[in-house]
């Protein structure tokens, strides 16, 4: 009996001490992971490394970034390439694992909405609202808070929209 909890005791700890929580993703692992032109439809696109953000679990990464659309066809209707390895919910709406583009209008002082669209076609995938920051702090272009509880926060200017691990 007492061998048995032991066995189960250091099952459990080990499964623990080697399972890596989310976190920030290094400058490093950014230029290592972030396309210097995202795949946009019939098109590939610069995108503008010192925007990127992502989360990493050591496994699966999730990060976006600011793509350069003037003068492609894209130019205007999308601002971000936006990928991920794993399931996620953007406010509302469910999110498969893969790569995204995404863009933006504003709906008053307060509200923007967010519309997803997948990278390789174009094809509209929904759309999530983001309300601005009433918290003083630092505004980045583009942020991702890694998950506690599975829940985070994705950041674009002063404006914040929830997000979920499913």
């Amino acid at each position: 009996m007492k061998l048995s909890t032991i066995l189960f005791l250091i099952g459990l700890f080990s499964l623990t001490a080697f399972a890596q929580d989310w976190r920030k993703m290094s400058e490093a692992e950014l230029r290592k992971t972030v396309p210097e032109k995202a795949p946009v439809i019939r098109e590939n696109i610069e995108t503008e490394l010192r925007t990127a953000a992502g989360i990493t679990d050591g496994k699966a990464n999730i990060f976006g970034v600011v793509i350069i659309t003037a003068g492609y066809e894209a130019d205007g209707k999308y601002t971000h390439y936006f990928r991920s390895d794993v399931a996620l919910r953007v406010g509302d709406l469910p999110l498969e694992k893969g790569e995204y583009i995404f863009g933006y209008q504003r709906l008053d002082a307060d509200t923007l909405r967010v519309t997803f669209f997948r990278s390789k076609d174009g094809e509209l995938v929904g759309a999530t609202k983001a309300k601005v920051e009433k918290s003083k702090g630092a505004i980045y272009s583009f942020l991702i808070t890694p998950p506690a509880a599975k829940k985070g926060r994705i950041y674009i200017g002063r404006f914040s929209f929830d997000y979920s691990l499913e």
